[in-house]
């Protein structure tokens, strides 16, 4: 399938590592110019250096917080800047936070929705320019499968991915004339740098092998999901291959959600 990708440019928040740095990778190898920002450097650089010797492709990479909107308007110019326009815009910044509703503060709340929900409407806001001037492009924002159906002590993450979907479904509204197709992918169990410490919180003596295979008995497909087969839904939406998909959240869960 020609994903019609080559020449484009895309930018990726939380692309440091895991599905945001998977994702920069395998865009890259479609003939994408990328840009990733991350809040850690090291990590950052890290990535941008796998992604020019799989690719052959050198990436920008910056240093962002999408709390900052400072930070998010200088991602963006210096993506214009380095490679004329942008086309894509994947919102993957964020992390879990989960805990039941009556041990969170005002600052816990605030601090999570700055990070997933407004990161997202700072980055779009300074993307859709470019798009429309370019004819149109994609925001592809990174959810999980709480934002549709949240469990217990699932807060404050769960309100703020719920928002990001309502963000999805209302953008794609807003900005379908311009040919800018919004979409969400929701993330259910896959395999990333956080489930290193969700093990050493919650069963410190099983090594990590041990402990994913435990997470993946309660998964309808007997396992957690790779990095690559979130990475694979985002590009494919983000290429041509997409063009008629707009306003939707897919769940990338191995039919997690239908046990809820």
């Amino acid at each position: 399938m020609d994903f019609a990708l080559s020449g484009k440019v895309a930018v990726i928040t939380g692309g440091s590592e895991g599905i945001g740095a998977c994702t920069a990778r395998l865009l890259a190898r479609e003939g994408c110019d990328v840009a990733i920002g991350a809040r850690r450097e090291e990590p950052l650089q890290a990535t941008a250096s796998a992604i020019q010797q799989e690719s052959g492709r050198v990436p920008l990479a910056l240093s962002t917080d999408v709390t900052s909107a400072e930070d998010c308007a200088g991602l963006v110019r210096a993506t214009i800047e380095r490679f004329g326009g942008i086309d894509i815009l994947i919102n993957n910044a964020g992390a879990s936070s989960a805990q039941p509703f009556e041990q969170l503060d005002d600052e816990v709340w605030q601090a999570d929705l700055d990070l997933k929900l407004f990161g997202a409407v700072r980055m779009a806001r300074q993307c859709l320019p470019s798009m429309r001037e370019r004819g149109g492009g994609r925001v592809i924002n990174v959810l999980n499968i709480g934002a549709k159906q949240p469990g217990p002590g699932s807060m404050p993450t769960t309100v703020s991915r719920a928002a990001g979907l309502a963000l999805t479904k209302a953008l794609s509204r807003d900005v379908a004339a311009d040919n800018v197709l919004v979409n969400a992918v929701c993330i259910g169990s896959i395999k990333s740098a956080q489930w290193g410490r969700f093990r050493e919180q919650r069963a410190p003596e099983a090594t990590e092998a041990e402990f994913l295979a435990q997470v993946g008995r309660n998964i309808p497909l007997g396992r957690i999901g790779e990095t690559e087969e979130a990475a694979n839904l985002i590009v494919f939406l983000a290429s041509g291959a997409a063009s008629y998909i707009t306003g939707t959240a897919i769940n990338v869960d191995g039919g997690a959600s239908g046990t809820w």
